[in-house]
């Protein structure tokens, strides 16, 4: 059985949204916290989040169950989260399943589509595919690590999947618009607002 990770990038500076939002409050928890406890609701281990300096310390924030790495090169981008938390993983992680940390609305039933997509196909990447196009979370083998360790500057992995777009196998999830993620005032309106919706619910 593949043994496969998630990582979750929470280590932004919020240069957009002028504070952190990870901690921003969602129907009374903080952004980060509801990504981490959709991460927990899966079969991925181990669990790394990988948080920037300033949010490290919060109490807002239950990280149990995951290996807390604090990047303190987050000023130098999102590819420094990306090679702190590779460089905690042990040697068996066939996978990484990566997370961002301002998309509170990730759901675990995505992420099982990933898990047995790439179980199946042992493709090199595995992204699901939302009615609106593709998003997050992201699926990258073992194989590319080396890849993602030598990116430099906040870009994440674009590059990479960009070098390998050929070997990208999505899952398609048509009833299902791309996570919201926050990076405006105006997105974590939105963020609140569907919130509320969801609790009204029947």
């Amino acid at each position: 059985m593949h043994r496969i990770a998630a990582i979750v990038l929470a280590g932004g500076l919020s240069r957009r949204l002028g504070y952190p939002k990870q901690l921003v409050d969602l129907c009374g928890k903080p952004v980060l916290q509801w990504v981490l406890d959709t991460v927990q609701r899966t079969s991925l281990e181990p669990r790394v989040v990988v948080l920037n300096p300033d949010i490290a310390g919060a109490r807002a924030l239950d990280t149990e169950g995951f290996r807390v790495v604090v990047n303190e090169r987050a000023s130098e981008g999102q590819s420094t989260a990306i090679r702190a938390g590779l460089a905690v993983l042990p040697d068996d992680v066939d996978a990484v399943v990566f997370f961002l940390g301002d998309q509170p609305f990730i759901d675990q039933e995505v992420v099982a589509l990933l898990i047995d997509r790439f179980r199946s196909t042992q493709a090199a990447i595995v992204r699901p595919r939302y009615a609106d196009g593709p998003g997050h979370p992201i699926l990258i083998a073992r194989r590319l690590f080396p890849e993602l360790v030598s990116l430099e500057g906040d870009t994440g992995a674009r590059p990479v999947l960009a070098r390998h777009r050929d070997a990208i196998v999505t899952c398609d999830v048509p009833d299902r618009s791309i996570p919201l993620d926050l990076d405006t005032p105006e997105d974590v309106e939105r963020a609140r607002q569907l919130c509320r919706d969801q609790r009204r619910e029947p």
